[in-house]
């Protein structure tokens, strides 16, 4: 007699399907064809009732799998309870889940559905699921630490905006002769020169052989090029310039400086953050090797490494690229193959926007480390691509190396 091993297999899974939400989960237990182990039901996120669900999962006595979707961070909780338990737990894209469960004519939309729909993808997905592999401290800690350095940029954005704002005010057309914050080394010229002249009646009070004479010891004081003919321009300006917010006004200095002060307490966070990113990175073994590619300085290296994480979870340079979402999925139906593809935007926007600062500083300083990434770019600028898809394309081909060198490491 026959013995299909595989049937016997089936009926020996138990998938666990657990949908997210803030603060509780609706959870379903099935088997294969739709048997129902316990309907759904709600499980807070709180020791006591996470310890009764992860009871009652190894109590099952066939094999069981947990699966559920990454959402954000509300999943952690769930994650680590349960694996520190010993329990296998699938998480799963929540893009690819959306593709499963749209695949019916009626698409029903509650918690209670969705556990259910998370189960039956355990049991259709079986041999495909994946116990999560909890990445290296060192990766998560950089990893939490990127996020929350691109948010207190936007801010910094919003801060520049606002200073700017006020300036247009005070002194119309200052922001284009002084640069603002610099990443690689944390000073802001912009706001140490606003913070000792909020006004252009605090220049033109001066003669213009004394504001010089000022300005340059300003420069000396601060660290900075002490440039006259700067200084001359300037004082140009403010001669030349209308003011429209009157000096003598008290809340127009207040407001002038409060924006400096805002945006310093921005800046001295974002240095903060890239100081700890930096060692974190360097205690890495792949770090030299990040930081020597052409294009990688001291603040993009720990950038990179953070939004990439371990190279080890990627099994090829392609899978890398997917993950960046700059990949362009074939396309092709019947007689016709598509050639003018886009790439498909299903990855780390982060990682996206760090690549194509990386491309972006490559290009313009020309290292030599990295040429053919490098001549890459200008292959396909030649070729008639517009600046922003040749880098792009250069991108693909810097990943590459990335996986190559970096894989190579751990060897």
């Amino acid at each position: 007699m026959d013995i299909n091993y595989k049937k016997i297999l089936e009926v020996r899974m138990i998938s666990v399907g657990i949908d997210i939400s803030k603060g509780k989960s609706t959870v379903c237990i099935l088997k294969p064809y739709g048997e129902i182990v316990s309907s759904p039901f709600e499980v807070r996120h709180v020791e006591r009732e996470l310890d009764a669900l992860a009871q009652m999962i190894l109590r099952l006595d066939e094999e069981s799998r947990v699966v559920l979707e990454a959402t954000g961070i509300y999943h952690l909780p769930v994650l680590t309870y349960l694996q520190e338990k010993g329990i296998y737990v699938a998480v799963n894209n929540p893009y690819e889940m959306k593709e499963y469960a749209s695949r019916g004519l009626r698409r029903v939309k509650t918690d209670k559905q969705d556990s259910i729909t998370i189960a039956n993808y355990g049991i259709d997905n079986w041999y495909r699921l994946e116990n999560h592999s909890a990445a290296d401290d060192v990766y998560s800690e950089l990893k939490l630490l990127g996020r929350q350095y691109c948010h207190y940029m936007e801010l910094h954005v919003k801060g520049l905006l606002e200073l700017t704002h006020m300036l247009d005010y005070t002194m119309p057309g200052i922001k284009k002769e002084f640069n603002s914050w610099n990443e690689a080394s944390g000073k802001d010229k912009l706001s140490d020169f606003v913070e000792c002249y909020w006004h252009y009646d605090t220049i033109t009070a001066m003669s213009e052989e004394e504001f010089v004479a000022d300005y340059v010891k300003w420069a000396k004081e601060n660290k900075y090029h002490q440039n006259q003919s700067k200084a001359a321009t300037v004082y140009e300006l403010a001669s030349d310039g209308i003011p429209t917010l009157s000096s003598n006004t008290p809340s127009t200095k207040m407001l002038v400086l409060e924006a400096v002060r805002v945006l310093r307490e921005i800046d001295s966070t974002l240095k903060l953050i890239i100081t700890r990113m930096r060692e974190l990175a360097q205690s890495l073994p792949e770090y030299k090797v990040v930081r020597s590619m052409g294009g990688v300085g001291d603040v993009l290296a720990p950038k990179l490494i953070a939004e990439i994480g371990d190279i080890r979870r990627f099994h090829n340079g392609k899978a890398l690229i997917a993950y960046a979402g700059i990949d362009a999925p074939p396309y092709q139906s019947g007689q016709f193959t598509g050639t003018n593809r886009k790439i498909s935007k299903r990855g780390s926007k982060t990682l996206r926007k760090i690549g194509y600062e990386t491309m972006r500083v490559l290009k313009t300083h020309k290292e030599p480390d990295d040429y053919a990434v490098y001549r890459f770019i200008l292959k396909k600028e030649a070729e008639g691509k517009s600046k922003r898809q040749a880098k792009i394309a250069g991108l693909n081909k810097f990943l590459r190396i990335y996986y190559a060198r970096v894989s190579e490491v751990y060897k």
